[in-house]
C-alpha cells in the first residue's frame, strides 16, 4: 500500500527568545504559519523490516541523520511494528533555509505512517512524539497557525491570518540554527511584541500583522551573513508590506496583499536571487492532506 503526504513549509511571523534554559535550548515564543510551498512524501508499506529513504536532492541525507527517517523509526520502535517502510521524498522546500523543511517532512511521515500502519494516534499524540525529534516538528504535525512556546514544542492554536501573498527568497548559503542561537546576545536585541501579533491575527488585521513582524535571530544572522542583510534591504526597497527573515535564516520573506505588487517584487528579485518563490499563506490545517 502507498500513500502520499504533503509537507508544507512554515514562516515565522514573529520569533522571540526569552532566556537560555538549563537543557541548553532557548525558551522561545514563536508565531508560525504554513505557506503553500511543500515537499511531497510517498510512503510505501513493505514486508521486510527495514526503513529506506530516497530523495532526488543530493543535500538530503538518506539515513538516521534525516528527521523523516527518525520519525519512521520512532514509530516502528515505540509501537513494535515488524513491517518496513519505503520513504520517497520530492523536495521543493529549500534545505537549511529557516522554513522547517526537515521538520515538516518528519511531521508528514508521522501523520502518514500513523494511517499506513493503523496506529490510531491522535494529532496531539503525534505532536508529542514529534517533540522528541525536533523543536519545530510538533507545530508541523498540526500545520496551520500557532503560537509555539517552551523550546517550540508547546503549541497554542491560532486562527488563520488574513490571506495574502508570501514571497520567499533564499540566498545561496545554508545557516546552522545551533550556530545562530549560540551567538545570540539577548541583552542586545529588539524583542517583537508577541501579544500584539496574536491580537492582530485574531482580529484579521493585516496591517497589524505587518506592523508587528519581528525576529530576534536577525541580530545574529544579518550580522554574520551580509548577503542576507542585503537581500532584506533589497526587498524593502521594492516596497513589500512587511519583510522578515524566517527562523534562523537565510530565507527572507515578504508579505504582499495585492497580486500586481507581488508580481513586480517577484520579478525584481529573480535578477537578484536564484531561489525565489511566490506562494499563498495557508494558515489553516485543511491543506495538509
Amino acid at each position: 500500500m502507498k500513500i502520499l503526504v504533503k509537507a508544507p513549509a512554515k514562516i515565522n511571523l514573529a520569533l522571540d527568545a526569552l532566556h537560555k534554559r538549563d537543557d541548553g535550548y532557548h525558551e522561545v515564543e514563536m508565531i508560525m504559519t504554513t505557506v503553500d510551498l511543500a515537499d511531497m512524501i510517498e510512503l510505501e508499506d513493505t514486508k521486510d523490516s527495514s526503513i529506506k529513504l530516497s530523495s532526488q536532492n543530493r543535500f538530503v541525507p538518506n539515513d538516521e541523520r534525516n528527521l523523516a527517517y527518525q520519525a519512521a523509526m520512532l514509530l516502528k520502535k515505540r509501537f513494535n511494528v515488524e513491517r518496513g517502510l519505503n520513504i520517497s521524498m520530492t523536495k521543493t522546500i529549500p534545505v537549511a533555509a529557516g522554513l522547517a523543511g526537515g521538520s515538516s517532512d518528519a511531521a508528514a511521515v508521522l501523520r502518514g505512517v500513523n494511517k499506513l500502519w493503523n496506529l490510531g494516534l491522535s494529532l496531539d499524540e503525534l505532536a508529542k512524539l514529534g517533540a522528541e525529534i525536533g523543536s519545530d516538528v510538533s507545530f508541523c504535525v498540526y500545520g496551520g497557525t500557532a503560537l509555539a512556546t517552551g523550546r517550540g514544542e508547546k503549541i497554542h492554536r491560532l486562527p488563520p491570518p488574513p490571506p495574502c501573498w508570501v514571497i520567499l527568497a533564499k540566498p545561496t548559503l545554508g545557516v546552522s540554527t545551533a550556530e545562530i542561537y549560540n551567538n545570540l546576545d539577548l541583552s542586545n536585541v529588539q524583542h517583537p511584541n508577541i501579544k500584539e501579533m496574536v491580537k492582530a491575527i485574531e482580529n484579521e488585521d493585516y496591517e497589524g500583522i505587518c506592523n508587528n513582524v519581528g525576529n530576534v535571530l536577525e541580530s545574529v544572522t544579518l550580522n554574520r551573513y551580509p548577503e542576507v542583510l542585503a537581500l532584506k534591504q533589497q526587498i524593502e526597497r521594492f516596497g513589500a508590506d512587511a519583510v522578515l527573515m524566517s527562523g534562523s535564516g537565510p530565507t527572507v520573506f515578504a508579505l504582499v496583499q495585492y497580486e500586481s505588487r507581488m508580481q513586480r517584487i517577484y520579478n525584481g528579485l529573480r535578477g537578484f536571487c536564484e531561489q525565489v518563490y511566490a506562494v499563498r499563506m495557508l494558515g489553516d490545517t485543511q491543506h495538509l492532506d
